[in-house]
Protein backbone atom coordinates (compact mmCIF):
# COMPACT_ATOMS: atom_id res chain seq x y z
CA UNK A 1 0.00 0.00 0.00
CA UNK A 2 2.78 2.38 1.04
CA UNK A 3 4.50 1.65 -2.57
CA UNK A 4 1.83 2.27 -4.57
CA UNK A 5 1.03 5.57 -2.72
CA UNK A 6 4.86 6.41 -3.39
CA UNK A 7 4.46 5.84 -7.09
CA UNK A 8 1.58 7.92 -7.16
CA UNK A 9 3.25 10.74 -5.68
CA UNK A 10 5.94 10.33 -7.66
CA UNK A 11 3.99 10.32 -11.27
CA UNK A 12 2.36 13.45 -9.99
CA UNK A 13 5.49 15.51 -9.35
CA UNK A 14 6.81 14.09 -12.68
CA UNK A 15 3.49 15.25 -14.10
CA UNK A 16 3.44 19.19 -12.68
CA UNK A 17 7.41 19.43 -14.13
CA UNK A 18 6.28 18.10 -17.40
CA UNK A 19 3.40 20.72 -18.04
CA UNK A 20 5.82 23.40 -15.90
CA UNK A 21 8.16 23.02 -18.88
CA UNK A 22 5.69 22.53 -21.51
CA UNK A 23 4.07 25.90 -20.58
CA UNK A 24 7.44 27.82 -20.26
CA UNK A 25 8.05 26.11 -23.63
CA UNK A 26 4.98 27.95 -25.19
CA UNK A 27 5.07 31.28 -23.42
CA UNK A 28 8.52 31.78 -25.24
CA UNK A 29 6.87 30.33 -28.45
CA UNK A 30 4.89 33.20 -27.93
CA UNK A 31 7.01 35.65 -26.53
CA UNK A 32 9.45 34.93 -29.87
CA UNK A 33 6.21 35.12 -32.40
CA UNK A 34 5.47 38.05 -30.83
CA UNK A 35 8.77 39.89 -31.47
CA UNK A 36 8.30 38.79 -34.89
CA UNK A 37 5.52 40.18 -36.02
CA UNK A 38 6.33 43.53 -34.34
CA UNK A 39 8.91 43.57 -37.31
CA UNK A 40 7.38 45.66 -40.20
CA UNK A 41 8.72 43.01 -42.78
CA UNK A 42 7.59 40.16 -41.27
CA UNK A 43 3.80 41.61 -41.21
CA UNK A 44 3.91 42.39 -45.27
CA UNK A 45 5.44 38.98 -45.45
CA UNK A 46 2.65 37.14 -43.45
CA UNK A 47 -0.14 39.12 -44.91
CA UNK A 48 1.49 38.23 -49.20
CA UNK A 49 1.45 34.51 -48.22
CA UNK A 50 -2.49 34.64 -46.96
CA UNK A 51 -3.58 36.81 -50.01
CA UNK A 52 -1.80 34.43 -52.51
CA UNK A 53 -3.12 31.25 -50.64
CA UNK A 54 -6.69 32.22 -50.78
CA UNK A 55 -5.80 33.59 -54.58
CA UNK A 56 -4.71 30.63 -55.68
CA UNK A 57 -6.47 28.11 -53.80
CA UNK A 58 -10.22 28.53 -52.51
CA UNK A 59 -11.41 31.43 -54.94
CA UNK A 60 -10.60 29.66 -57.82
CA UNK A 61 -12.38 26.43 -56.44
CA UNK A 62 -15.44 28.84 -55.96
CA UNK A 63 -15.44 30.19 -59.39
CA UNK A 64 -15.94 26.68 -60.80
CA UNK A 65 -18.64 26.28 -58.81
CA UNK A 66 -20.86 29.29 -58.99
CA UNK A 67 -19.82 30.32 -62.48
CA UNK A 68 -22.02 28.54 -65.09
CA UNK A 69 -20.74 27.06 -67.97
CA UNK A 70 -22.10 28.59 -71.49
CA UNK A 71 -24.51 25.52 -72.11
CA UNK A 72 -24.45 22.52 -70.27
CA UNK A 73 -24.99 20.40 -73.72
CA UNK A 74 -22.16 22.04 -75.28
CA UNK A 75 -19.87 21.52 -72.20
CA UNK A 76 -20.75 17.93 -72.45
CA UNK A 77 -19.98 17.81 -76.33
CA UNK A 78 -16.98 19.13 -75.65
CA UNK A 79 -15.79 17.05 -73.23
CA UNK A 80 -16.09 13.64 -74.59
CA UNK A 81 -15.07 12.77 -78.52
CA UNK A 82 -17.33 11.36 -81.00
CA UNK A 83 -16.72 8.21 -82.20
CA UNK A 84 -16.81 9.39 -85.94
CA UNK A 85 -16.27 12.32 -87.87
CA UNK A 86 -18.42 14.97 -86.90
CA UNK A 87 -20.15 17.54 -89.86
CA UNK A 88 -18.24 20.90 -89.95
CA UNK A 89 -21.13 23.43 -89.51
CA UNK A 90 -20.57 26.91 -91.61
CA UNK A 91 -20.40 30.13 -89.79
CA UNK A 92 -23.06 31.70 -92.32
CA UNK A 93 -25.63 30.52 -94.71
CA UNK A 94 -27.40 32.44 -97.39
CA UNK A 95 -31.53 32.11 -96.93
CA UNK A 96 -33.39 33.20 -99.91
CA UNK A 97 -36.33 35.99 -99.12
CA UNK A 98 -39.35 34.99 -100.59
CA UNK A 99 -41.09 37.96 -100.56
CA UNK A 100 -38.24 40.34 -101.61
CA UNK A 101 -36.90 37.99 -103.45
CA UNK A 102 -33.49 38.60 -102.66
CA UNK A 103 -30.77 36.57 -100.69
CA UNK A 104 -29.34 37.32 -97.57
CA UNK A 105 -26.73 36.02 -95.54
CA UNK A 106 -26.63 36.02 -92.36
CA UNK A 107 -24.75 34.12 -89.28
CA UNK A 108 -25.75 30.21 -89.63
CA UNK A 109 -26.53 30.07 -85.46
CA UNK A 110 -29.02 33.71 -86.06
CA UNK A 111 -30.51 31.56 -88.79
CA UNK A 112 -31.02 28.86 -86.51
CA UNK A 113 -33.20 31.58 -84.03
CA UNK A 114 -34.94 32.82 -86.63
CA UNK A 115 -36.49 29.16 -87.49
CA UNK A 116 -37.22 28.21 -84.10
CA UNK A 117 -38.92 31.56 -83.48
CA UNK A 118 -40.98 30.83 -86.63
CA UNK A 119 -41.68 27.42 -86.26
CA UNK A 120 -42.05 26.25 -82.50
CA UNK A 121 -44.47 28.36 -80.21
CA UNK A 122 -41.84 30.38 -77.53
CA UNK A 123 -44.56 29.73 -74.79
CA UNK A 124 -43.19 25.95 -75.48
CA UNK A 125 -40.53 24.69 -72.07
CA UNK A 126 -36.97 25.38 -73.22
CA UNK A 127 -35.95 21.77 -73.26
CA UNK A 128 -38.77 21.82 -75.97
CA UNK A 129 -37.28 25.10 -77.89
CA UNK A 130 -33.51 23.06 -77.39
CA UNK A 131 -34.84 20.38 -79.23
CA UNK A 132 -36.34 22.12 -82.16
CA UNK A 133 -32.73 23.93 -82.17
CA UNK A 134 -30.90 20.96 -82.94
CA UNK A 135 -33.47 19.09 -85.37
CA UNK A 136 -33.72 22.67 -86.87
CA UNK A 137 -29.74 22.83 -87.14
CA UNK A 138 -29.93 19.60 -88.17
CA UNK A 139 -32.20 20.40 -91.27
CA UNK A 140 -30.35 23.18 -92.49
CA UNK A 141 -27.26 21.47 -92.94
CA UNK A 142 -28.77 18.63 -94.24
CA UNK A 143 -30.73 21.00 -97.15
CA UNK A 144 -26.62 22.95 -97.45
CA UNK A 145 -24.69 19.36 -97.95
CA UNK A 146 -27.86 18.41 -100.58
CA UNK A 147 -27.28 21.56 -102.04
CA UNK A 148 -23.15 21.85 -102.36
CA UNK A 149 -23.20 18.44 -104.48
CA UNK A 150 -26.34 18.49 -106.39
CA UNK A 151 -26.64 22.00 -106.74
CA UNK A 152 -29.45 24.68 -105.35
CA UNK A 153 -32.91 23.65 -105.62
CA UNK A 154 -35.19 24.40 -108.44
CA UNK A 155 -37.49 26.23 -106.32
CA UNK A 156 -34.63 28.98 -104.83
CA UNK A 157 -31.51 27.90 -107.13
CA UNK A 158 -29.65 31.77 -105.59
CA UNK A 159 -29.75 30.12 -102.32
CA UNK A 160 -29.96 26.21 -100.35
CA UNK A 161 -32.46 27.34 -98.35
CA UNK A 162 -35.60 29.82 -98.48
CA UNK A 163 -37.65 31.50 -95.28
CA UNK A 164 -40.70 29.36 -95.89
CA UNK A 165 -42.57 26.18 -95.59
CA UNK A 166 -40.55 24.36 -98.63
CA UNK A 167 -37.50 24.69 -96.45
CA UNK A 168 -38.47 26.26 -92.84
CA UNK A 169 -40.06 29.27 -92.10
CA UNK A 170 -37.42 32.17 -91.12
CA UNK A 171 -37.87 35.23 -89.85
CA UNK A 172 -34.51 37.96 -89.01
CA UNK A 173 -35.26 39.96 -85.66
CA UNK A 174 -36.70 42.69 -87.78
CA UNK A 175 -39.40 40.43 -89.05
CA UNK A 176 -39.77 39.59 -85.83
CA UNK A 177 -40.42 42.43 -84.29
CA UNK A 178 -43.30 43.56 -87.12
CA UNK A 179 -45.03 40.45 -86.23
CA UNK A 180 -44.69 39.54 -82.69
CA UNK A 181 -43.95 43.32 -81.09
CA UNK A 182 -41.27 45.19 -79.08
CA UNK A 183 -42.42 43.28 -75.66
CA UNK A 184 -42.37 39.97 -77.38
CA UNK A 185 -38.50 40.87 -78.21
CA UNK A 186 -37.44 41.53 -74.94
CA UNK A 187 -38.96 38.70 -73.36
CA UNK A 188 -39.42 35.57 -75.66
CA UNK A 189 -36.77 36.51 -78.12
CA UNK A 190 -34.02 35.99 -75.21
CA UNK A 191 -35.46 32.51 -74.52
CA UNK A 192 -35.13 31.44 -78.22
CA UNK A 193 -31.55 32.26 -77.89
CA UNK A 194 -31.13 30.92 -74.79
CA UNK A 195 -32.07 27.18 -76.42
CA UNK A 196 -29.71 27.63 -79.35
CA UNK A 197 -27.43 28.71 -77.53
CA UNK A 198 -27.58 26.07 -75.25
CA UNK A 199 -27.05 23.62 -77.88
CA UNK A 200 -25.22 25.63 -79.72
CA UNK A 201 -23.30 23.24 -82.69
CA UNK A 202 -25.03 20.16 -81.46
CA UNK A 203 -26.36 17.96 -84.81
CA UNK A 204 -28.13 14.60 -84.83
CA UNK A 205 -26.03 12.28 -86.22
CA UNK A 206 -27.60 8.13 -87.04
CA UNK A 207 -25.09 5.81 -87.41
CA UNK A 208 -22.29 7.96 -87.81
CA UNK A 209 -23.41 10.24 -90.54
CA UNK A 210 -25.46 13.66 -90.00
CA UNK A 211 -29.42 13.15 -90.34
CA UNK A 212 -30.45 14.36 -93.26
CA UNK A 213 -34.03 14.67 -93.06
CA UNK A 214 -34.73 16.02 -89.06
CA UNK A 215 -38.54 16.54 -89.53
CA UNK A 216 -41.23 17.52 -87.74
CA UNK A 217 -44.66 18.52 -87.46
CA UNK A 218 -47.29 20.64 -85.19
CA UNK A 219 -49.00 17.52 -83.29
CA UNK A 220 -49.55 13.44 -84.24
CA UNK A 221 -52.92 13.24 -82.59
CA UNK A 222 -51.00 10.45 -80.48
CA UNK A 223 -48.65 8.55 -83.02
CA UNK A 224 -46.26 9.50 -85.19
CA UNK A 225 -45.96 8.17 -88.45
CA UNK A 226 -43.80 5.91 -90.67
CA UNK A 227 -41.82 7.98 -92.95
CA UNK A 228 -42.79 5.65 -96.32
CA UNK A 229 -46.20 5.52 -95.32
CA UNK A 230 -46.53 9.58 -96.01
CA UNK A 231 -43.23 10.16 -98.25
CA UNK A 232 -42.90 6.79 -100.06
CA UNK A 233 -39.10 6.50 -99.07
CA UNK A 234 -37.70 4.84 -96.11
CA UNK A 235 -35.93 6.57 -93.54
CA UNK A 236 -34.82 4.08 -90.70
CA UNK A 237 -34.70 6.45 -87.96
CA UNK A 238 -38.35 8.28 -89.16
CA UNK A 239 -40.42 5.48 -87.53
CA UNK A 240 -43.81 5.10 -85.88
CA UNK A 241 -43.82 6.00 -82.12
CA UNK A 242 -46.47 6.62 -79.44
CA UNK A 243 -46.67 10.60 -78.59
CA UNK A 244 -48.62 10.70 -75.82
CA UNK A 245 -48.49 14.15 -74.23
CA UNK A 246 -50.68 15.91 -76.32
CA UNK A 247 -53.11 17.30 -74.28
CA UNK A 248 -52.67 20.90 -74.75
CA UNK A 249 -52.09 20.37 -78.56
CA UNK A 250 -54.41 22.52 -80.67
CA UNK A 251 -55.60 20.85 -83.15
CA UNK A 252 -57.96 18.30 -81.49
CA UNK A 253 -61.16 16.29 -82.22
CA UNK A 254 -61.75 19.30 -84.97
CA UNK A 255 -64.81 18.72 -87.49
CA UNK A 256 -65.43 20.04 -91.23
CA UNK A 257 -67.77 19.47 -93.15
CA UNK A 258 -68.66 19.66 -96.82
CA UNK A 259 -71.65 18.69 -98.96
CA UNK A 260 -71.45 15.49 -100.89
CA UNK A 261 -71.56 17.67 -104.81
CA UNK A 262 -68.79 20.11 -103.14
CA UNK A 263 -66.68 17.07 -101.89
CA UNK A 264 -66.39 15.69 -104.87
CA UNK A 265 -65.81 18.86 -107.01
CA UNK A 266 -63.00 19.52 -104.85
CA UNK A 267 -61.44 16.03 -105.20
CA UNK A 268 -61.82 16.11 -108.71
CA UNK A 269 -59.66 19.50 -109.21
CA UNK A 270 -57.09 18.17 -106.84
CA UNK A 271 -56.90 14.78 -109.03
CA UNK A 272 -58.02 15.51 -112.54
CA UNK A 273 -56.22 12.51 -113.84
CA UNK A 274 -58.30 9.82 -112.04
CA UNK A 275 -61.97 8.80 -113.38
CA UNK A 276 -63.44 9.26 -110.44
CA UNK A 277 -67.28 8.21 -112.29
CA UNK A 278 -70.22 9.20 -110.34
CA UNK A 279 -69.22 10.21 -106.80
CA UNK A 280 -72.16 9.51 -104.03
CA UNK A 281 -73.07 8.89 -100.45
CA UNK A 282 -72.64 5.38 -101.09
CA UNK A 283 -68.92 5.44 -102.64
CA UNK A 284 -66.98 7.26 -100.30
CA UNK A 285 -65.27 4.91 -97.90
CA UNK A 286 -62.15 4.58 -95.87
CA UNK A 287 -60.38 1.44 -97.08
CA UNK A 288 -56.76 1.12 -94.85
CA UNK A 289 -54.74 2.91 -92.29
CA UNK A 290 -51.59 3.13 -91.89
CA UNK A 291 -49.21 2.30 -88.61
CA UNK A 292 -49.62 5.62 -87.24
CA UNK A 293 -53.40 5.57 -87.63
CA UNK A 294 -53.78 8.11 -90.64
CA UNK A 295 -55.75 7.06 -93.53
CA UNK A 296 -53.58 5.51 -96.06
CA UNK A 297 -56.21 4.58 -98.98
CA UNK A 298 -59.96 6.19 -99.95
CA UNK A 299 -62.46 4.80 -101.80
CA UNK A 300 -64.00 7.81 -103.67
CA UNK A 301 -66.54 6.54 -106.53
CA UNK A 302 -64.33 3.98 -108.57
CA UNK A 303 -61.15 5.77 -107.93
CA UNK A 304 -59.01 5.01 -105.03
CA UNK A 305 -56.66 7.60 -103.72
CA UNK A 306 -54.48 8.28 -100.84
CA UNK A 307 -55.67 9.63 -97.14
CA UNK A 308 -52.71 12.58 -97.74
CA UNK A 309 -53.94 12.78 -100.95
CA UNK A 310 -57.70 13.77 -99.61
CA UNK A 311 -55.92 15.90 -96.90
CA UNK A 312 -54.44 18.07 -99.01
CA UNK A 313 -57.33 18.28 -101.59
CA UNK A 314 -59.57 19.57 -98.51
CA UNK A 315 -56.86 21.79 -96.75
CA UNK A 316 -57.40 19.32 -93.86
CA UNK A 317 -54.78 19.90 -91.02
CA UNK A 318 -54.20 16.08 -91.12
CA UNK A 319 -54.76 12.55 -92.58
CA UNK A 320 -55.62 11.25 -88.95
CA UNK A 321 -59.45 11.35 -89.67
CA UNK A 322 -62.87 9.53 -89.37
CA UNK A 323 -65.95 10.24 -91.67
CA UNK A 324 -69.50 10.38 -91.41
CA UNK A 325 -71.88 10.79 -94.25
CA UNK A 326 -75.68 11.60 -93.67
CA UNK A 327 -78.36 14.00 -95.00
CA UNK A 328 -76.21 14.70 -98.43
CA UNK A 329 -73.00 15.75 -96.55
CA UNK A 330 -69.61 14.27 -95.59
CA UNK A 331 -68.00 15.27 -92.01
CA UNK A 332 -64.65 14.76 -91.18
CA UNK A 333 -63.24 14.95 -87.85
CA UNK A 334 -59.64 15.10 -87.28
CA UNK A 335 -55.96 14.97 -84.83
CA UNK A 336 -53.27 16.36 -85.38
CA UNK A 337 -51.50 19.03 -87.35
CA UNK A 338 -49.35 18.49 -90.00
CA UNK A 339 -48.15 15.13 -91.90
CA UNK A 340 -47.36 13.28 -88.45
CA UNK A 341 -43.41 12.13 -89.56
CA UNK A 342 -40.48 12.79 -87.13
CA UNK A 343 -40.72 14.87 -84.01
CA UNK A 344 -44.52 16.58 -82.95
CA UNK A 345 -43.78 19.92 -81.46
CA UNK A 346 -46.76 19.46 -79.08
CA UNK A 347 -45.18 15.83 -77.75
CA UNK A 348 -41.57 17.79 -77.65
CA UNK A 349 -43.61 20.38 -75.08
CA UNK A 350 -45.12 17.69 -73.03
CA UNK A 351 -42.39 15.49 -72.49
CA UNK A 352 -41.03 18.56 -71.19
CA UNK A 353 -43.35 19.14 -68.91
CA UNK A 354 -43.02 15.57 -67.47
CA UNK A 355 -39.29 16.58 -67.15
CA UNK A 356 -37.61 14.34 -70.15
CA UNK A 357 -34.62 16.82 -71.65
CA UNK A 358 -33.94 17.72 -75.13
CA UNK A 359 -32.03 14.71 -75.75
CA UNK A 360 -34.59 12.23 -74.34
CA UNK A 361 -37.30 14.19 -76.46
CA UNK A 362 -34.97 14.03 -80.07
CA UNK A 363 -33.91 10.27 -79.30
CA UNK A 364 -37.65 9.43 -78.76
CA UNK A 365 -38.33 10.69 -82.15
CA UNK A 366 -35.59 10.04 -84.14
CA UNK A 367 -35.43 6.54 -83.07
CA UNK A 368 -31.40 5.41 -82.89
CA UNK A 369 -29.77 8.83 -83.47
CA UNK A 370 -27.60 10.63 -80.98
CA UNK A 371 -26.83 14.31 -80.34
CA UNK A 372 -23.37 15.83 -81.12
Amino acid sequence: MYRRKRHRRTYQRNTRRTLRKTNTVLREALLLLQRLLSQPFVKSALLIFVILTILLVPVPWLITKITPSADSGHSEKNSQTAPFALTEIPKKVTVWRTASHKTETVDFEDYVKGVVSSEMPSSFPLEALKAQSVAARTYSLGKIQKAESGGNPKAHPQAPVCDSTHCQVYRNPSDLKSVKGTSWMSGDWNKICKAVDATSGQLLYYQGSLVQQALFHSSSGGKTENCQDVFAASVPYLVSVDSPYENDATHQNEQHTFTIENFAKKIRAYCPKIAFGDINSSNIKIISRSTGGRVDKMQIGDGLIEGRTVREALELPSANFTIKISAGQITFTSNGSGHGVGMSQYGASGMAKKGYNYKDILSHYYQGTEVW
